[in-house]
């Protein structure tokens, strides 16, 4: 009997997604206020910063983020548990709605409403990281890097010291997905230095493809 592997844990998807998650980092941090969108503790770092230095306005800029992060958990939860799944997959609504967010930022000019849109940014990649958890079955993350750093040198170590030759390859996973994250991260500076705060139309083109490629189910297997 053949191992079946769900299509959103498959590593084109997985690392298309990777890409918009760096890319999305760099625009947030370059033309949002150097807010981290995807990456909440470097939010939280801040807010507990500035809010020492009693400083509540800037506060209030770190905090708005990380409200929305929790809020976009707490849908995609109940995208999953709720909705129907005649037509298309849970995973693949979750996505549509990704996209409209992006589409709606790219409208938002860099300036006073800068947080509104780390706050959609915040929510998108939110619902972006609850909803797409693994790679070929091993948890994994599309937004941040720390988690799959770790994940990599940890299949390294079994490869090199305890001699396990499945460990090289599941290691060569995680690595893809960082270099993929980083690849989309450079994008996004590059793209936003060019076009400004409509840059992020350009995630639009991988989460497209990403959810055109969740209408295959390879051995009627459920995505």
């Amino acid at each position: 009997m053949r191992n079946h592997v769900q299509l959103s844990e498959s590593i084109p998807v997985i690392s298309l997604l990777a890409v918009t998650g760096g890319f999305l980092e760099s625009y947030s941090f370059i033309c949002r206020d150097q807010v981290f969108a995807n990456c909440q503790t470097g939010n939280l770092v801040l807010l507990a910063m500035y809010f020492s230095q009693r400083d509540f306005f800037q506060a209030f800029t770190y905090t708005i983020p990380v409200i929305a992060f929790i809020i976009g958990i707490l849908l995609t939860n109940f995208i999953r548990d709720t909705i129907s799944q005649k037509f298309l997959h849970w995973r693949q609504i979750t996505v549509c709605l990704e996209i409209i967010l992006m589409l709606l930022v790219g409208f938002i000019p860099c300036g006073p409403r800068n947080i509104v849109a780390t706050t959609m940014i915040a929510f998108s990649c939110s619902i972006q990281v609850e909803t797409f958890r693994k790679v070929k079955g091993t948890g994994c993350a599309t937004t941040m890097c720390t988690g799959n750093l770790r994940s990599a040198v940890d299949f390294l170590y079994r490869f090199f010291i305890r001699k396990e030759k499945s460990a090289l390859y599941q290691s060569s996973r995680f690595l893809t997905i960082i270099a993929m994250f980083l690849g989309g991260a450079i994008a996004g500076g590059f793209c936003t230095n060019f076009f400004s705060y409509r840059a992020v139309w350009f995630t639009l083109i991988m989460l497209v493809i990403v959810f055109c490629l969740m209408f295959s189910r390879p051995d009627g297997e459920a995505h």
